[in-house]
């Protein structure tokens, strides 16, 4: 999750110490964004920069351990439930990018390994059924056939 970190809770004039500056212009530079300012008092002006911080947002697994969340390792398990599918991987990844974004959107840390599979499993079902249910199968851990009958019958329901 990137967020900018604060700069001070006051950006003083480096010449005459004022307490209030006016931003004339910003842009990124590298992983800051610079930004110049002009003090309202003695109109020096003077160049700032903000670090962009990157907070990882972190999974909660299913045996309440932390790990960092891994665009690559879910898009590979997606990968792998679309085999021989018509599934283009960049589908799989603006997927996943999608996700990202929803949670960066809600200022989310923690998010569940559960809540990231119903996220996947929500736009899976509009992208390929089989594919659906085959992430479905292992995020959901089928044991017997009826669970499979069980999500096919309301994937056939839907459909009516």
């Amino acid at each position: 999750m990137e967020t900018l970190s604060k700069v001070s809770d006051i950006v003083k004039c480096p010449e005459c110490g004022y307490e209030d500056s006016k931003v004339i212009d910003s842009r990124p530079a590298d992983n800051k964004i610079r930004r110049r300012r002009e003090c309202l008092q003695c109109k020096c002006r003077f160049t700032t920069y903000e670090i962009v911080e990157n907070i990882p947002l972190m999974v909660i697994k299913k045996d309440n351990t932390l790990e960092p969340f891994d665009r690559d390792k879910l898009v590979n398990r997606l990968a792998r439930a679309t085999v021989k599918r018509p599934v283009q991987i960049e589908d799989l990844e603006n997927m996943v990018e999608d996700i990202v974004q929803e949670l960066k959107n809600q200022f989310r840390r923690e998010v569940s390994s559960d809540e990231i599979g119903e996220l996947v499993l929500r736009r899976l079902k509009k992208i390929d059924k089989v594919a659906y249910i085959r992430f479905a199968s292992v995020y959901r851990d089928f044991t017997d056939i009826d669970s499979f009958v069980r999500i096919i019958s309301e994937l056939s329901e839907e459909k009516e």
